[in-house]
């Protein structure tokens, strides 16, 4: 079944249900009222992988699993426990009004369709990454978000929580060397080997020259593929090798690419813009089937620049320099007493890193819709100039390439027919 998701198709099923739970049930009065110290409620949409992982959260109670997998749906409800309900279609899970957070592990071609759903149905968002597949699919993301007044997670968490791959400190005391001027400006990035970037490109590559293979029995394929365009199953296409294809993802970039640069966002200050210049070193890609690249280089208007080395060529580069000095590996760097400076220096401003804690209180969590939606813009930046393989002109304000239309096709790419973004 193929339905359209829009307030027509959707949300007259599910008005009175959306309208009850625009607030939270953990900051309502009256009847009915949880306190906030008792858990929020949960559902979680797409459990393979990714969702069984995810079935427990901090501070909620899991209500509800969907997937149109059966056997990926029949192992969550097994996990979940007596008081989960299984679902098929999401839409029948955004339409119950005791859930409050919607968690969504599905492919990155169904974030925006159920993120934008969620929010028009009153629910609080914990989203995978990427964010959307395309720029244009964050954006309507952040504007829904906002217009309904929802908390919304994106799941990378390296800008405040761990160390940073490969660096062995977390990107906080990065982030103190660059506010306080220490290694001088303007700054390069790299992400490369050295922080294990690259093994995700070979192994999120698509094959082409596909044979169409028999569904399997218990999975529904067409809806798996929702908005995506149709195309003749086979195996390779879905579950766990679904990234390699540019329909549903974007290969290894895709998948890892806001763990690595939400991080390098957040130390250059990069949360309300983007880069200005983006050129990949590819060869020529396939239309269906992403390929691994040898080198992205993405410059902002004041000279910042990220590097992403694809092919290892750039092992013994440092992660991050500037006119004044450079940290390597290790947090290794060519600044005497570095770590010593950085302690007697303030702190970044602090972050709020609990999700249930941000959903009681309505506060934005520290990777929200507005800068998540620019650390997504960055991938997919990316993923445009390795698909296109020439230069690129962006226009951060106006969020659209300059002098490329086929560029901008890419920003905004029309969705199976019965399928949109809603309202």
């Amino acid at each position: 079944m193929r339905t359209s998701i829009t307030r027509r198709s959707f949300l007259q099923r599910a008005a009175a249900a959306a309208a009850f739970s625009i607030v939270p049930r953990a900051v309502l009065g009256g009847p009915g009222y949880t306190p906030p110290s008792e858990r929020l409620t949960k559902a979680v949409i797409g459990v393979g992988g990714m969702g069984m992982g995810h079935l427990d959260m901090g501070g909620t109670k899991l209500l509800a699993v969907c997937d149109v997998d059966e056997g990926h749906l029949k192992a969550a409800l097994a996990k979940g426990g007596p008081d989960v309900k299984g679902y098929r279609d999401f839409r029948e899970v955004l339409a119950r009004p005791d859930i409050d957070i919607i968690h969504i592990p599905t492919p990155p071609h169904w974030h925006a369709l159920i993120s934008i759903a969620a929010a028009e149905a009153g629910k609080d968002i914990w989203c995978e990454k990427p964010m959307a597949r395309t720029i244009g699919e964050s954006r309507q993301v952040k504007a829904a978000v906002l217009r309904h007044g929802r908390m919304f997670r994106l799941n990378t968490w390296f800008r405040f929580e761990g160390s940073l791959y490969g660096m062995n400190t977390p990107p906080r005391m990065i982030k103190k060397a660059v506010m306080h001027g220490l290694l001088g400006w303007p700054l390069k990035v790299t992400v490369g080997a050295h922080q294990g970037f690259n093994w995700k490109l070979e192994l999120w590559q698509g094959q082409t020259g596909l044979k169409p293979e028999t569904v399997p029995a218990g999975f529904d394929y067409d809806f798996w593929l929702g908005p995506a365009p149709w195309k003749p199953y086979a195996r390779h296409r879905t579950h766990q090798s679904f990234r390699g294809y540019w329909d549903y993802d974007g290969g290894g970039l895709g998948d890892m690419g806001m763990h690595y640069l939400d991080p390098v966002q957040y130390i250059l200050d990069k949360d309300d813009t983007s880069p200005v210049v983006i050129e990949a070193d590819t060869p020529l890609q396939h239309p269906d089937a992403a390929r691994p690249w040898r080198r992205i280089r993405m410059r902002y208007a004041d000279g910042c620049e990220i590097i992403l080395d694809g092919d290892n060529s750039l092992k013994d580069a440092p992660y991050i320099e500037g006119p004044n000095g450079k940290i390597f590996k290790n947090f290794k760097s060519d600044i005497a007493n570095l770590e010593q400076q950085l302690r007697e220096l303030p702190e970044p401003a602090p972050q709020q890193t609990d999700f249930a804690d941000a959903v009681r209180r309505r506060i934005p969590f520290a990777l929200n819709e507005s800068n998540g939606h620019r650390s997504c813009t960055l991938v997919n930046l990316a993923v445009i100039a390795v698909r296109l393989g020439r230069p690129l002109r962006y226009d951060p304000v106006a969020e659209q390439f300059i002098g490329d239309e086929a560029a901008n096709r890419l920003i905004d790419q029309p969705m199976r027919a019965s399928w949109s973004l809603g309202t």
